[in-house]
Parts: structure tokens; C-alpha cells; sequence
């Protein structure tokens, strides 16, 4: 063939040829999914490195990760479904749970759930899984769990005649005092509470503890009058009543420090302080360890960690799903274990050696079988704010502990009646 019949040829064909190229380059990006995920803090950092394997197995999903500090994610997450800018999925704090919920931002999970051979409730610790359920249906599915237990150093309960940590609040008052004893005229304190970043989980989960409630009439009214919540408060007060606890912050510049030196011998703490101590008190190995929290009507503590919501303006649930189900794989929460140090929400995860082998974190295991949420309500920050504060006025001196508790009623009364006026409306679930 002459040559500029092939040139001739090659001008006709070359325009069929694009289209060809284009048409097939559409349909193949028609048939990938982007989703996009925000991730808090370190969650954020590491969850890039999973992905991988979710390509693998589902090639057609696409994710995009936005790491968000914690301390703007709240504003940020109004602010983008003001703006009906919210992701596809998003890891939520479990307490921002029933905020977005009742803003009827979040996809109810509940069909999801029914349908879906990888994530089954009876896999998950109950208690962190009722975090997520409201009005009867999940909302989120348990990413990684943390709960409150109890850190203590193990050579100083021994020098008092303790081999083990205090099992029941008798116990652990009379450990106390013995350690204030002993410590004479040495400024020396047996136990740590925070007083500072609005740290309401001790009282709280001492509250639950005595079998306490903290709300009443659906979640309605305060309840801290009562007998089993009054008493839970009295013991906690008792603690810097006397001089068991440090009132004043300042003694206390780091708690690693304090715990290391003996300044203090316990205090209760979460999941992320274990690796701090390792690294930080390095000289205290095989002197400290961590136990589920003394017992008295119980031995409960409080639900925490993060979940995995899809939001309602995703146009790609299905996709969003399988990746919830990916990251709730018994592998996939083991590899995010080694990843951020994160405790597993699926609880089959926990055979992994080097979760099983590790005493300390073993404790939290123990105190995860027996954890519950706080009040699935959105205005449970601001009241956990009110507990804090209320309580400090006792801790000082400022009033009595049952003028205080009908002070902080009247306060919870007022932060809940927007609620009871929307229960009335039924525009909120309960």
C-alpha cells in the first residue's frame, strides 16, 4: 500500500481510536467508587497503611483519608454538615455519637447490620456496642474500645500488706490510708485524680460502680439527690478529705514523674497511658501494673473509645459499608493495634499473642466485659462539665456534699429541658 494511502488511513481511524480510548477510560473510572473518610489524631496518620489491603479486595473502592486533630474535629464535622459537605464515613468519639444522631446526620446501621456476615454484635463488647444504639438501632460500629481501670504500683501495696490491687472500695480506702501512713510527715499522697481538662470519668464511673444513676425519667432529669449517687460522691470526696488525693494541681507537674517517684501510688487512668509509662518510667518495669476498678455494688467503668458512622448525604453506602466491615476484620483491628496501640473493638482480636501475653493490657480486656455508656444523650458533655465543677466546690470546702447534689440537679435540669421538650414533639429518638 503506497504510503499516503496509510497516512490517509490513519487520519480517518485515529478520531474512532480516541473515542474508543475515552469511552473505555469512562467506564472504567464509572465503576470506581471514591469515598471519603475523616480519621482523628493518630487514627488519621495510620489508617493510610490498611488501605492497601482494602484495594486488594475491592479494587473499584477508592478512599480518601482526612487526618483531623482532635481538638477542631467537633467544629469541623457542625460546620461541614451545616454545610452539607460531610464525609462518607467518619470515625465519631462515642459520646459525639447521639449528638449527630439526633441531628439526624448519621445512616441508622440497623439493615446493614442484619445483612452483613462480617460485623455481628456478639462479636463486639456489649457495652461499647450500646454506645452506638439509639431508639433500638446502631448508629456506629466499635472501631477501637478504652475504658477506665486502675494503675498501681505494685512494690509500694506490697510495703502495706497488699500482694494485689484493691478488689473492693473497702480495700482500697484501707490500702490508702496505709500508704498515707506510712509516708508520715512526707508530703506523700496514696491516689491521683485529675482536676484539671474537665476530668469527670473518676466520679462517674464510681457512680456506676455503687450502682448510681446519673439521669432519670428517660434521660430527663438529674438524679445526683440519690442515695446510691450520693454515696459514690461522698467516697470520692473522701479521698481529699483526707489527704489521700492531692487537691492542688500544681503539686503534680507530671504524672509520670510523680508516679515513678511515689508521690502517688494509684491512680485510674486509660488504654493510651500504658505505652507512656513503658517509655517514660522505664525504671518502674515490673513495679506498676493496671487492674478493672474496685468493686462495689460492681466493678463497671465507663465505655469509651471511637465508632464508624456512615453519613445520611453519602451517595455510596454499600461502598462506605464494606469499608466499616474491612476495618472491623479480627486482622485488619490486630495490624491497627501494632499501627496506633489502639485496643481491638472485635474481641476475637484479642488471641493475638502479643495482645494476650501483655498483662497490663490484659486488665482492660477484664474491665471491657464490664463497662457502661454514659447517658446516650447530646448534651452529655455539658453536663460531664457540671459534675466537674459542681464537685470541685465540695473537693474545697465551698459547700456541702447534698446542697451541691440538688445545686447540680437544678444546673442538669436546665441543660435537659430543650431534650424534654423534643422527647414531647417526638423529634428526637429516646
Amino acid at each position: 500500500m503506497p504510503s499516503f494511502s496509510r497516512a490517509w488511513l490513519w487520519i480517518v481511524a485515529f478520531p474512532l481510536i480516541l473515542l474508543i480510548s475515552i469511552a473505555s477510560c469512562n467506564k472504567n473510572q464509572s465503576h470506581q467508587t471514591d469515598l471519603t473518610f475523616w480519621a482523628m489524631g493518630a487514627e488519621g496518620e495510620s489508617i493510610e497503611k490498611l488501605l492497601p489491603q482494602l484495594t486488594q479486595r475491592h479494587p473499584d473502592i477508592k478512599v480518601k483519608v482526612q487526618s483531623i486533630p482532635w481538638q477542631p474535629a467537633h467544629e469541623k464535622l457542625l460546620t461541614a454538615f451545616a454545610g452539607g459537605s460531610t464525609p462518607d464515613v467518619c470515625q465519631l468519639g462515642n459520646t459525639w455519637i447521639p449528638e449527630f444522631q439526633a441531628m439526624r446526620a448519621l445512616l441508622p446501621l440497623d439493615s446493614l447490620v442484619a445483612q452483613s456476615s462480617a460485623i455481628k454484635p456478639e462479636d463486639f463488647f456489649a457495652g461499647v456496642w450500646n454506645t452506638n444504639v439509639i431508639g433500638e438501632k446502631p448508629y456506629g460500629i466499635p472501631w477501637y474500645v478504652d475504658t477506665r481501670v486502675l494503675f498501681y504500683r505494685k512494690d509500694i501495696l506490697e510495703s502495706v500488706g497488699y500482694q494485689q490491687a484493691p478488689r473492693t472500695w473497702d480495700e482500697w480506702l484501707d490500702a490508702c490510708r496505709k500508704i498515707k501512713r506510712q509516708a508520715g510527715a512526707e508530703q506523700k499522697y496514696a491516689i491521683f485524680f485529675s482536676l484539671i481538662f474537665n476530668e469527670w470519668r473518676a466520679p462517674v464511673v464510681l457512680i456506676l460502680s455503687n450502682g448510681g444513676r446519673l439521669l432519670r425519667d428517660d434521660d430527663c432529669y438529674g438524679a445526683f439527690d440519690e442515695p446510691a449517687t450520693l454515696e459514690a460522691m461522698r467516697f470520692y470526696t473522701t479521698f481529699f478529705a483526707e489527704g489521700l488525693a492531692p487537691r492542688n494541681m500544681t503539686e503534680v507537674i507530671n504524672v509520670f514523674q510523680g508516679f515513678s517517684t511515689g508521690f502517688f501510688s494509684m491512680m485510674i487512668t486509660g488504654p493510651w497511658d500504658v505505652q507512656e509509662m513503658r517509655k517514660r518510667a522505664a525504671e518502674l518495669t515490673g513495679k506498676w501494673s493496671t487492674a478493672p476498678m474496685p468493686r462495689k455494688e460492681n466493678s463497671s467503668s465507663t465505655a469509651g473509645g471511637s465508632s464508624l458512622v456512615i453519613f445520611k448525604n453519602t451517595k455510596n453506602p454499600s461502598a462506605a459499608w464494606k469499608l466499616i466491615e474491612f476495618l472491623s476484620q479480627p486482622e485488619t483491628q490486630i495490624e491497627f493495634f501494632r499501627l496506633t496501640r489502639d485496643l481491638p473493638a472485635v474481641r476475637s482480636a484479642w488471641n493475638a499473642p502479643e495482645i494476650k501475653a501483655d498483662a497490663e493490657i490484659q486488665a482492660f480486656y477484664q474491665q471491657l466485659e464490664n463497662v457502661v455508656p454514659t447517658p446516650k444523650i447530646a448534651e452529655w458533655e455539658q453536663i460531664a462539665v457540671k459534675i466537674q465543677e459542681h464537685l470541685e466546690r465540695v473537693i474545697f470546702g465551698q459547700v456541702a456534699l447534698e446542697d451541691m447534689a440538688r445545686q447540680l440537679n437544678r444546673d442538669v435540669d436546665r441543660i435537659l429541658e430543650k431534650r424534654r421538650w423534643l422527647l414531647t414533639k417526638g423529634l428526637i429518638e429516646n
